[in-house]
């Protein structure tokens, strides 16, 4: 699901793809394979491993003189990771072989349309699309392209394809919707890739794909396609690396970079903290401390403080434990009158924040139990703390954090779910979870849409606001923080209940007003709350999920669990506030007056 490499001409095809996707193995994967083919008929290998890339390599035939062949790292949704479900997977008769990225949402209905006859044998909605190109093949009388073009055209989701037809060796075939794909134009090869870093040692040349458009690469040519059969016309552009960047790989900031990391962090946490038996488990010691505690504290400062809101949420509602939320700066020197058995818990991402650490010295004079999350091992408020979860986040290099506020999130519901495995009320986290890195990479591909609201609204503006209720409330505080951390505009998140109590006076002509509306109950109220600004001449803007979208909303979110959303609608703030800051011409990693790491008081 999360890495696609294709090639066709006259590169070494297996060390392509194998290279290709071991550059891609950032994204996160449980599985991969590889599909080979020459111009000979029925000379292909199909090659599948459950686990590592480097179990798959010591699999392949590097000695099969393959002419096209792509290549796939997938991370479970439909199904769990077995062979059966690793990509790339084969219609029924065998002729078609499909790699996939996304999730098709009306996967059973076209099953149940199409389909139902037809022998499947995978859990994925994968097989589902290579099968249903089969059936108008053969059934239809149809072209692979338009057997393609006529599946897609039914398809609701997000994907991107990279399809072969065993009887059309010299093509190869490509589509994308919200997920991402590029083209890789060489000499005497085309390529098509997830992400350009896995192909940059081949080619600098590459065509953007735009949604819903079909791609047909031979070795010498590339065509391009809308849904309606339309030639679409394309320039290629040049990656350059500047050597000076590497560290930004392709990226021109470490915030765009980090922002587009975070599907693959959750999925690295989902492996990281998940026995074989696929159960969320910590260190017993740690578990235990948390049951016999009776309140627990969070402690942090700035985005790790709205992390800590979130998860607040998430220990009540799933382990049934009161939890309060701390200001480090605030409790080393105002503690607030402690429960008989509380638990305090640190988060922190350089795990070096001196007001936090201030705060644990407190902690540890008084003879409490401790955690500290963060994304450094060994730092200070690791080793003074009783106990250390690690976020598995990765170098984060920008000032404005994000990759380890949404794995601060991620790690706090795991922990949640260690300590209260029978009181899930259902919940089955390993796969929302994955479903929220999915629906985070449906959001990172809509970055033109972003930039292009960011660029009508936001550049010319003094001040905004984030209105929302309950975890949008929580959200909206740290949405507001990433805008004018780095854009220096005034940004400021309220309850939206609370704009009549006095807030709603600071409401001008003009006034850019972005309402979060995730939440059942209170979703209505915060659209009324939004045409009181409104009146007032705010211009207003709504964030909204799939279930409580209306006609008109600027941006509608992937459907995600309720308790997650926040990780999801980061990721569209992040982008607002990363826009908002180019389109300024700022400096996005190095906002003026910050430091990542705050170590003083």
């Amino acid at each position: 699901m999360c890495g696609i490499v294709g090639i066709i001409g006259d590169k070494n095809v297996q060390e392509v793809l194998i290279n290709g996707l071991e550059r891609l193995e950032y994204r996160g994967y449980d599985s991969a394979g590889i599909f080979l083919l020459n111009h000979e008929e029925d000379n292909f290998q199909l090659t599948k491993e459950v686990g590592r890339i480097e179990a798959l390599k010591a699999k392949v035939d590097f000695t099969f003189p393959a002419e096209v062949g792509i290549g796939h790292t997938r991370w479970a949704t439909h199904g769990p990771a077995t062979l059966d479900n690793a990509h790339p997977h084969t219609s029924p008769n065998g002729r078609f072989v499909l790699v996939h990225n996304g999730v098709i949402e009306n996967y059973n209905e076209l099953r149940q349309a199409y389909l139902e006859n037809t022998p499947i044998q995978s859990n994925t909605d994968t097989e589902i699309v290579v099968a249903l190109i089969e059936n108008f093949v053969e059934n239809d009388h149809l072209s692979t392209q338009d057997a393609f073009q006529k599946a897609l055209s039914l398809i609701e989701g997000s994907y991107a394809f990279g399809l072969i037809d065993k009887e059309n060796s010299d093509v190869l075939y490509a589509a994308k919707n919200k997920s991402p794909l590029l083209v890789g134009k060489g000499d005497g090869f085309n390529a098509i890739t997830s992400d350009a870093m896995a192909t940059i040692d081949l080619t600098h040349e590459y065509i953007e794909i735009k949604d819903k458009e079909i791609i047909v690469l031979k070795e010498d040519a590339v065509t391009i396609t809308n849904l309606q059969g339309e030639s679409v016309q394309r320039d290629p552009y040049v990656a350059e690396l500047d050597p000076s960047d590497l560290g930004k790989g392709a990226y021109p900031y470490y915030m765009i970079k980090e922002i587009d990391e975070q599907p693959a962090v959750l999925r690295r946490l989902i492996q990281t903290y998940q026995d074989q038996n696929g159960q969320f488990v910590v260190d017993d010691n740690l578990k235990a401390a948390l049951q016999n505690s009776d309140r627990l504290y969070i402690v942090a400062c700035g985005t790790s403080y709205h992390a800590g809101w979130v998860g607040k949420n998430l220990f009540e509602k799933q382990i049934n434990i009161p939890t309060e939320i701390h200001l480090a700066s605030e409790f080393a020197y105002n503690p607030p009158l402690m429960s008989e058995k509380p638990f305090f818990i640190f988060l922190s991402q350089s795990g070096e924040t001196a007001d936090s650490r201030q705060a644990l010295v407190l902690v540890n004079q008084l003879g409490h139990p401790s955690l500290t999350i963060t994304n450094v091992k060994g730092s200070t408020l690791s080793r003074e703390a009783t106990y250390t979860l690690l976020l598995h986040a990765g170098p984060e290099i920008a000032v404005a954090s994000t990759k380890a506020y949404t794995a601060q999130i991620t790690v706090m519901a795991i922990l949640a779910a260690a300590v209260g495995q029978t009181q899930q009320h259902g919940l089955d986290l390993a796969h929302e979870l994955s479903i929220a890195a999915t629906n985070m990479e449906t959001i990172l591909a809509e970055k033109d849409q972003i930039k292009a609201w960011v660029d009508e609204n936001l550049l010319e503006t003094p001040n905004a606001f984030y209105i929302g209720r309950f975890l949008d409330y929580y959200v909206s505080m740290e949405a507001a923080l990433k805008l004018k951390e780095i854009s220096y505009i005034q940004t400021e998140a309220f309850a939206s209940g609370e704009l009549k109590h006095g807030t709603i006076a600071l409401i001008e002509e003009g006034t850019p007003v972005i309402a979060i509306i995730s939440q059942a109950k209170v979703d209505k109220h915060t659209r009324g709350n939004l045409e009181e600004v409104k009146a007032r001449g705010a211009k207003t803007c709504v964030i909204a999920t799939q279930d409580f979208a209306q006609p008109g909303d600027q941006f509608v979110l992937p459907k995600t669990h309720a308790l997650l959303t926040p990780l999801v609608i980061a990721v569209m703030v992040q982008l607002i506030a990363y826009y908002t800051s180019l389109g300024k011409g700022l400096d996005v990693d190095k906002p003026r007056n910050l430091a990542k790491s705050v170590t003083v008081e």
